[in-house]
């Protein structure tokens, strides 16, 4: 994968040329593979694609973020932030200072499937972006059910001045934590309550564009029905 080089790329923008097999959003026009869709661009053995930002998240410096952790390097974890691009977090972020490549063992502080809660330290699309969980409120979780949203439907679920989630966690007694990414952990001790607390969360993705939106929640929070 040495000549992969991810980059952003617009509808007509020239990938690439020579003997490579076009794949997902790119056209090949004599020698060169042109993007049909703005995304990411990925060359893959004999192989180019783009994958489309539709939909995803894009990262910007400071947004809170849940974070998958995939793989790890000796240097640094790889984590999902539902982006086509994927988090990066150094080990010296975890381990402090005196962190030892040679000698600490990643997997000791975070694995394959882990959760985290971090934030975007800097992004500007030429790379993937570097994260942290250094700060306050920040770092592994250890319970809780992730549930997926778009990202763009985020603002909905917070609501004006947080009353959205405040209204359902108050009713479900479940504590949820939102990424700007449209990944959330939702924990709740009681069954009911975290399955009460799924719905909301997956009824605003779905009708965030519908009128009456918050009645319907609070409807749906006060019945005795799950």
């Amino acid at each position: 994968m040495g000549d992969n080089k991810r980059r952003f790329v617009i509808p007509g923008e020239v990938i690439t040329t020579g003997p490579y097999r076009p794949e997902q959003n790119v056209i090949l026009e004599g020698k060169k593979i042109i993007a049909t869709k703005v995304g990411i661009s990925e060359i893959y053995d004999d192989s180019v694609k783009v994958i489309p930002l539709t939909g995803k998240y894009i990262p910007k410096s400071e947004d809170l973020v849940i974070g998958k952790i995939i793989s790890h390097s000796s240097l640094s974890w790889e984590a999902d932030i539902n982006s086509c691009y994927v988090g990066m977090l150094p080990g010296s972020d975890v381990f402090g200072r005196n962190f030892q490549p040679d000698t600490d063992e990643m997997t000791s502080k975070l694995k394959k499937g882990d959760l985290i809660a971090a934030r975007i330290v800097n992004f500007d699309r030429s790379r993937d972006p570097l994260i942290t969980i250094a700060d306050r409120e920040l770092g592994k979780i250890d319970s809780g059910e992730l549930v997926k949203i778009s990202p763009s439907k985020v603002p909905r679920l917070i609501g004006k001045q947080g009353t959205m989630i405040q209204a359902i966690e108050m009713a479900t007694h479940a504590t949820i934590t939102i990424g700007q990414n449209g990944l959330v952990v939702v924990a709740c001790e009681n069954p009911d309550g975290l399955l009460k607390a799924k719905k909301a969360i997956q009824m605003i993705d779905e009708q965030a564009h519908m009128a009456n939106l918050t009645d319907k929640v609070k409807a749906m929070l006060e019945s005795n029905s799950v």
